[in-house]
């Protein structure tokens, strides 16, 4: 061999290693099949696609849905793919945008902790809408789900904690590139083909987190699952027609874990317990409306106030003690919207004492300027934590303090809320979460056919089972 040829072939190798773990991953879930994913996986699954689909439902009655839907219809080509909670069918990415917004669109969506990303927001939406689109099986909505689940933790665990901290939102950064993977192996589509779809949706990665700045968020995060979802479709449209993409569009030079990762970033990650290490082991269920870290707090105030809520005079000062992200940037005392709302402590500290903190009504516009709890959410104070900043990200704990004014003092903390796979929710709270969002959209005998047909997802022959169910 030449000179001139050993170094082309030395400069290929070199090149080839860069991305040998983002390729190691995609041929690993497109090699998944019904026969070789643990039960418990396929189980997981299932339950996240309940908790989604009551997400998307009740989140398709909040104006920004109706706006996106009212939106897509006027000038998308009618389709096959539905947008739940409504009578309308859309090709499949307007579908999938339809749907992630709603799904994404009350903070009530489930979590991967570490990674600290919202998969099922993305997910779901791409993968059904692709399942629908080519008339899939239940099993092949399933393994999509799996595969873009697994691949989305791994992408927010290789980019590390830093690029959040920067003001990335870490779902809409890996949710096109995850869901394009989902959506590819919905469709069957072959391992290059799935890294072709990966790589295109590396280039539709994007989303800031102006939306948590305490200046109100209006519906822009909303949309970041939606517009993460539509992407994810066309993406793995496009590669089933063979668009090219760089195959190091993940972890080469210049990809995405270069481009957006900070100092921490890992892309050993990508690949670490492949196989025996899965990101359905590691979902929170959220039981509150409310920024995940917020909802530890919020459950120890209910506890500690007892089942019947207090009135804010009889209540002097609160002192919660989080990690140094939620301390500087979820401290807003009057935050002028929804969105705000969600992602203030102090609001919701002043929510979970003083009325139901599960009722959505008290996050909407026309309640946050209740005197009372205006007046609360000044007495309560936000500080940092030592054991919680050591335990952020894998936790998302709290230390509440309430004084109140007959004297009183009362203290708690928390690593992990219920929700959390260290505390996770049981089959029936998962149903009953279902059927509490689903109540006011969709009948109750549609309601239980949801429940029976996710339960035996596997077997239906087509997803449009399912999904006739879900368009009110």
């Amino acid at each position: 061999m030449s000179t001139s040829a050993s170094s082309a072939s030395n400069n290929a190798a070199a090149l080839l290693a860069t991305y040998a773990r983002s390729q190691e991953l995609i041929t690993f879930l497109h090699d998944m099949s019904a026969s070789t994913v643990p039960d418990k996986v396929m189980d997981m699954a299932r339950h996240c696609l309940l908790d989604t689909l009551g997400c998307a439902l009740f989140g398709s009655g909040q104006p920004w849905s109706k706006i996106l839907r009212e939106e897509m219809a006027a000038e998308e080509a009618r389709g096959v793919a539905s947008v739940f909670g409504a009578g309308l069918k859309l090709a499949a990415p307007a579908a999938a945008l339809c749907n992630g917004t709603a799904v994404h669109g009350f903070e009530l969506d489930d979590l991967v902790d570490e990674p600290i990303v919202h998969p099922g927001c993305v997910i779901i939406p791409a993968a059904l809408a692709t399942a629908e689109s080519i008339n899939a099986s239940g099993e092949r909505l399933l393994l999509g789900i799996i595969a873009g689940y697994e691949a989305m933790a791994r992408l927010g665990m290789a980019l590390g904690v830093e690029v959040a901290h920067r003001g990335f939102h870490k779902t809409t950064l890996t949710g096109p590139v995850a869901g394009a993977i989902a959506c590819g192996v919905v469709r069957g589509l072959s391992v290059s083909q799935l890294q072709i779809a990966a790589g295109l949706g590396v280039s539709a990665s994007c989303g800031i987190k102006s939306f948590a700045a305490g200046t109100g968020g209006g519906m822009m995060k909303r949309m970041h699952a939606g517009r993460a979802a539509e992407s994810a479709v066309r993406m793995g449209q496009l590669a089933a027609r063979d668009f090219s993409a760089p195959p190091s569009a993940i972890d080469g030079k210049f990809g995405l874990l270069e481009v957006y990762g900070g100092e921490d970033r890992d892309p050993g990650q990508l690949v670490k317990d492949l196989g025996t290490r899965w990101a359905t082991d590691n979902i929170y269920v959220k039981l509150y409306p409310c920024c995940s870290w917020i909802q530890s707090s919020v459950q120890q105030l209910v506890a500690l106030r007892g089942n019947s809520p207090l009135a804010a005079d009889q209540i002097r000062k609160v002192r919660i003690g989080v990690c140094a992200y939620a301390a500087r940037n979820n401290g807003a005392v009057a935050p002028p919207d929804t969105m705000g709302a969600q992602y203030s402590f102090p609001y919701c500290a002043a929510v979970a004492l003083t009325v139901d903190p599960q009722d959505p009504e008290m996050y909407r516009n026309a309640n946050l300027d209740d005197p009372a709890r205006r007046a609360l959410a000044t007495r309560i104070e936000l500080y940092t934590d030592p054991e919680m900043e050591a335990a952020h990200p894998k936790h998302y704990g709290a230390r509440v303090e309430v004084e109140l004014a007959d004297g009183r003092r009362m203290q708690s903390a928390l690593l992990d809320p219920h929700g959390m796979p260290a505390d996770p929710c049981t089959p029936p709270e998962r149903e009953a979460k279902f059927r509490r969002l689903a109540k006011d959209v969709i009948s109750t005998a549609a309601a239980d056919g949801v429940v029976a047909a996710v339960r035996n997802a596997a077997a239906l022959k087509s997803v449009s089972e399912l999904t006739a169910l879900l368009r009110a």
